[in-house]
């Protein structure tokens, strides 16, 4: 690809992307819409949607980022839906759909028809965890979400691989193609365990931040790359060393987790911003493929098998929420109760994205009916987005689904800095009395234990009253006044660079002492 359409592309998704951000639309929506509407704008050029380049290039690093932001606790507490999602959905949304494709399209083998199944199979959950965090939907809801994105991806993968063995005539038989998925997944686990430990303790004794950093930017496209050396899954692979390397992120020094967090978030919304917005551009690529069927033929196959998608989401979900608590005591009582609003929920949220688009286009050329497949997968990914993506935040506020307890979770904090402030008192008092340690003079002291009281009392400040003139807290106002002031000092150090009192040498480093604090403020604020 010429460089300058590639800018383009990723300038245009940032810019709509930016967008969304201040409207009600979910971002993918509108990038989708935007992309579709380009594909006809003269000029231009014609993006096609290349799976050498998407599956091993952009799906590894937004798998990463996900997993890495993911909680391993949370996701092994909620480990038997996710698997029921990730694993067992995929698997019946394979043969459901794969089925009724084959009676619908005649001539229509069933191992093809499987391998459309296996395409439209993995729901892409970025959109529907990026409303859920919008609507503030209870965090065991998202978790499972989270958790189904980050494994039903090698699902599909492995289906399809197996699926498409069998449609052009080199499968082993069923029997085979059992062996061949429990290899791709076994293997695929196994890499990620091996790789996880020796990668982490590289980046635990790489003392420059830069250089942990550029480990970071490669580790995903390493255990990807690794794992498919090995003809096992390389999504397993990235999710278990990212899950582990999330888990043991505190093990790092403060640097290089400020520098990484920074780095990932313009990544993820770099690549997001573009898969989506490729996702629309790829209409013409689609339908010029499609001569050999007429529109409104193929009108129908495309409604069927959307209208297929939906309803073996349903199909399983139900069953798989309620029947496992229905046979099982350990179940009811390990896990929390739960009425029928939120697998209506988490069955709507069932929104397909450029991974289905990218295996469907990876589909060889000599596959039959391998334009109808693109066709139909395109449909598919673009009615979910559009039919679910627009209705599913009216959906939850109409379900009135309980949402996160926002004062529970400020108590649980301001509790928890409370315990960690108390054992800072007594390691500073224990340092004080040693001798090696010197005299410290009283007012570094003093400056010691107010840092520490400010930042114990800054969490309880949150659930204090609020200023019926601001709705502010006193919290709040602290961090606006000391924005202020730090605003107040940089006017200072850049008019004295202006007057060549200081040289920007200076100026950087003075800036950067004030960026830190305002920095440290704000994150108070957001978080």
């Amino acid at each position: 690809m010429e460089v300058l359409p590639l800018v383009a592309l990723v300038a245009g998704s940032a810019a709509v992307a930016g967008v969304a951000r201040r409207t009600p639309v979910p971002a993918p929506l509108l990038l989708v819409a935007a992309g579709l509407i380009a594909a006809y704008v003269p000029g231009v050029p014609s993006y096609a949607l290349d799976p050498h380049i998407v599956l091993p290039l952009l799906l590894p690093p937004l798998l990463h980022t996900a997993a890495v932001d993911s909680s391993y606790l949370d996701l092994r507490a909620n480990a038997r839906p996710i698997a029921l999602l990730s694993v067992g959905y995929v698997l019946f949304a394979t043969l459901a759909v794969g089925y009724v494709a084959y009676l619908l399209v005649p001539g229509l083998s069933l191992p093809v028809a499987l391998v459309l199944g296996a395409v439209v199979a993995p729901p892409d959950a970025v959109a529907a965890t990026a409303i859920a965090r919008r609507l503030g939907l209870p965090n065991r809801m998202t978790t499972i979400l989270q958790g189904e994105s980050l494994v039903n991806d090698a699902t599909a993968i492995t289906a399809y691989k197996v699926a498409l063995a069998a449609a052009v005539g080199v499968s082993a038989g069923w029997a085979g193609g059992v062996a061949e998925f429990l290899l791709a997944s076994v293997g695929g686990v196994g890499v990620g365990l091996l790789l996880m430990v020796p990668i982490h303790q590289l980046r635990k004794r790489l003392k420059e931040p830069l250089l942990q950093n550029t480990l970071s930017l490669l580790i995903p496209f390493v255990a990807y790359a690794a794992a498919e050396r090995v003809h096992a899954s390389g999504v397993l692979a990235v999710v278990v060393v990212g899950l582990y390397l999330g888990h043991r992120n505190w093990q790092v020094d403060f640097a290089t987790r400020l520098q990484e967090e920074a780095v990932w978030k313009v990544v993820a919304f770099v690549l997001e911003s573009v898969v989506f917005a490729l996702i629309g551009l790829q209409l013409p690529v689609v339908l010029k493929g499609l001569g050999e069927y007429e529109g409104a033929v193929a009108a129908w196959y495309a409604l069927a098998v959307f209208l297929a998608v939906v309803a073996a989401r349903f199909l399983w979900v139900f069953p798989a929420t309620f029947v496992p608590r229905w046979v099982s005591e350990r179940i009811r009582q390990r896990e929390p109760e739960t009425d029928w609003k939120s697998p209506v929920v988490v069955g709507w949220a069932g929104m397909r994205g450029v991974v289905s688009l990218a295996i469907a286009f990876s589909v060889p050329m000599d596959v039959p009916h391998r334009n109808l497949i693109l066709f139909l997968t395109f449909t598919t990914v673009i009615g979910t987005l559009v039919v679910q993506g627009l209705t599913l935040p009216p959906l939850i506020r109409a379900l009135k689904l309980p949402p996160r307890d926002v004062q529970a979770e400020t108590l649980a904090e301001a509790q928890a800095q409370s315990e960690a402030s108390r054992a800072a008192e007594e390691r500073l008092a224990e340092l004080l009395e040693r001798p090696e340690n010197g005299t410290l003079p009283p007012p570094l002291a003093d400056r010691l234990r107010t840092v520490l009281e400010r930042r114990r009392n800054a969490v309880w400040e949150r659930l204090g009253e609020v200023n019926p003139l601001t709705g502010e807290s006193a919290d709040d106002v602290y961090r606006r006044l000391a924005r202020e002031m730090i605003g107040a000092e940089r006017e200072v150090f850049v008019s004295l660079r202006d007057r060549r009192r200081i040289d920007d040498e200076m100026l950087r480093a003075l800036l950067r002492r004030l960026d830190l604090e305002e920095a440290a403020a704000y994150r108070e604020e957001s978080g």
